[in-house]
């Protein structure tokens, strides 16, 4: 994997488990429930797939769950402020 590959997934990997997190989080009004989902989607698939993640494959991962906590927080101001979603 090159460097600038590496960059862009875990830009990728970011924007979509905040974007994914932010939907779920609006939809069905619960703020932790979609961390919970992305736990268990990834460790369902390495397991299904019987992979052990890579250093570089861990990161990326990382970063998406870095992503979907930050919709959580996000949800979580916005609701103190008084924003109602959905």
């Amino acid at each position: 994997m090159s460097i600038l590959q590496f960059v862009v997934s875990i830009v990728l990997f970011s924007v979509l488990g905040f974007g994914i997190g932010f939907i779920f989080n609006m939809i069905l009004r619960t703020t932790w429930l979609p961390i919970i989902i992305a736990i268990g989607v990834v460790i369902g698939t390495l397991i299904y797939q019987q992979i052990v993640p890579g250093i570089w494959d861990a990161v990326i991962l990382g970063c998406g769950m870095v992503g979907t906590v930050a919709s959580g927080w996000t949800i979580q101001t916005l609701r103190k402020k008084g924003y109602r979603m959905f």
